[in-house]
């Protein structure tokens, strides 16, 4: 009777590991592969595709940069080249912001942000130069690139039409409409170093004081000096972005001949 019992059991065993061979699969390392490890692997694959797309594009991206670059150096005379720096500023400020991509947190594309000058380093912090104006122009065009809204405050309300041209930027804080929707600002500090400037940039809330995302990168003197060298010798005069531009006292009477200001309507 158990000699029955045990042969029933052993034959039952082996019916059932037959099913298990003949409807399970069999991963590389012996473990069973379920549904939920099959969709897992798609969606890793799946990912790695686009990141070698991703790689694939911005290497050709690279390429045909370096390709525009060489036709420039042929049509250069060869004399001035070799005075002129292979890259500018803004190949610089594209690796800044490359890093501060790398670890940002919390900004995506309905996060507004308002990008500020660059200061030196030792100095008060209120007062900047051309090469910290320029910093923040070519963040603010990356980061417009990236998709993250850019509020820009200096924009006033109004288009002052004069005889030299038509302006609706300003460096006038009375100008600047104080309601801002920026929730984040980025800016940072800059060294003089040996060879070069070393530049500090973050990425701030406004509100929390956190530092969102950071990055470091330092700019050779000879782009830092071509651009400097070139606002000194151009023909036109000089300005010094430190001053402020005179303000118009709304409760005076004041006549500013051969000037309109043109009203923008809000949306």
């Amino acid at each position: 009777m158990i000699t029955k019992k045990l042969v029933l059991l052993l034959s039952l065993t082996l019916s059932a590991c037959s099913n298990l061979d003949s409807n399970t699969m069999v991963g590389q390392h012996g473990y069973p592969v379920t549904d939920e490890h099959t969709s897992e692997e798609s969606a890793l694959q799946a990912s790695l595709e686009f990141k070698n797309q991703f790689k694939q594009q911005l290497k050709r991206q690279n390429q045909a940069s370096l390709a525009v670059q060489e036709l420039q150096a042929q049509d250069t005379d060869s004399q001035q080249s070799e005075h002129l720096p292979k890259y500018n500023i803004n190949y610089y400020v594209r690796g800044l912001m490359q890093d501060l991509v790398s670890n940002l947190q919390y900004v995506n594309t309905t996060t507004p942000v308002a990008v500020v000058s660059f200061v030196m380093l030792d100095s008060d912090y209120s007062q900047s130069n051309l090469l910290g104006n320029q910093i923040a122009e070519s963040l603010m065009h990356e980061i417009h690139k990236f998709g993250i809204p850019v509020i820009d405050f200096k924009t006033t309300d109004y288009i002052r039409v004069t005889e030299t041209g038509d302006f609706a930027f300003t460096r006038d804080y009375e100008e600047v409409n104080p309601s801002m929707p920026a929730r984040y600002i980025v800016g940072g500090t800059m060294v003089k170093h040996q060879g070069g400037y070393l530049i500090n940039a973050r990425i701030v809330g406004i509100e929390s004081k956190a530092v969102v995302a950071s990055a470091q990168s330092f700019i050779p003197s000879e782009i830092t000096n071509a651009l400097l060298t070139s606002s000194q010798t151009s023909n036109e005069p000089s300005i010094n972005i430190s001053q402020q531009p005179p303000t118009i006292n709304n409760s005076q009477n004041i006549s500013v001949s051969n000037t309109n200001l043109v009203s923008l309507t809000k949306e």
